[in-house]
């Protein structure tokens, strides 16, 4: 049996998706984030089947989400990125809880996610070798240029914007796996995209896959593409995140 425990962890409301029996042992550890104006609960058949494969997953609240839902700002984005850029900075909190329990298996930590939660996981692969295998499901590892996109967006709607929300949203450079690709270290890397994807661009991720072809630290990437497919994860998706996982970590 598969337990869902829920935790707060430094004020983060998260889930704990586990097998019953191997609830005290330690496992590989992955942290899997949702995607914008969703919520934890709503990635817990994945954590499901990544748990019942041997895995203890963690499922964080995003700020602005789930159980710490707030309106979204009148700054067109500005929820958006500040969403990103503080699962980002909790995501060290995290691990170091259950690092502190002695509850992850030989240092084994993945990270996935969907949208919002793929561009987060791009993010981290810039700044956390800690991190053995990722899974970027429908999100873009090029921040920068997504926001470019976001703000000329705004501009065709001519809808209000800070003059300078480029500057404000400036942090993205450190964090876009573009601009650093060498920081996948040949580790194991997961991008699956629609072609028909109606909110993150799939050319973003056609782009970085003919950036890193052939270079030694991408060896170990996977791009899966998936012809006509939209902004959706499907049952059949799920059960190849899981093997991803469960093979690589």
């Amino acid at each position: 049996m598969v337990l869902v425990l829920k935790r707060q962890i430094k004020g983060i409301p998260v889930l704990e998706v586990v097998a019953d029996e191997q609830r005290h042992q330690p496992l590989p550890l992955v942290i899997y984030y949702h995607g914008w104006r969703s919520a934890k609960e709503l990635v817990l058949t994945q954590a499901r089947k990544l748990a019942e494969a041997g895995m203890r997953v963690v499922l964080p609240d995003a700020l602005n989400h789930g159980e710490r839902l707030q309106p979204v700002s009148e700054i067109p984005s500005w929820t958006f990125w500040q969403s990103i850029q503080t699962n980002l900075a909790e995501f060290s909190l995290i691990v170091d809880y259950w690092h502190q329990l002695n509850l992850i298996q030989a240092d084994r930590i993945g990270v996935g996610g969907v949208s919002m939660g793929g561009m987060t996981t791009a993010a981290l692969l810039t700044k956390h070798p800690e991190i053995k295998v990722a899974a970027c499901i429908m999100g873009s590892p090029a921040p920068l240029a997504y926001a470019r996109l976001v703000r000329e967006n705004i501009r065709a709607h001519q809808l209000a914007q800070p003059d300078d929300l480029g500057l404000l949203t400036s942090w993205l450079t450190a964090y876009d796996l573009t601009e650093q690709p060498q920081a996948i270290a040949q580790r194991p890397v997961l991008f699956w995209h629609g072609t028909a994807d109606e909110r993150i661009p799939y050319e973003q991720v056609a782009a970085f896959e003919q950036q890193i072809k052939g270079q030694t630290y991408a060896k170990n990437v996977t791009f899966l593409t998936a012809n006509g497919e939209r902004h959706l994860v499907k049952p059949a998706l799920m059960n190849i995140i899981t093997d991803f996982f469960n093979t690589q970590l």
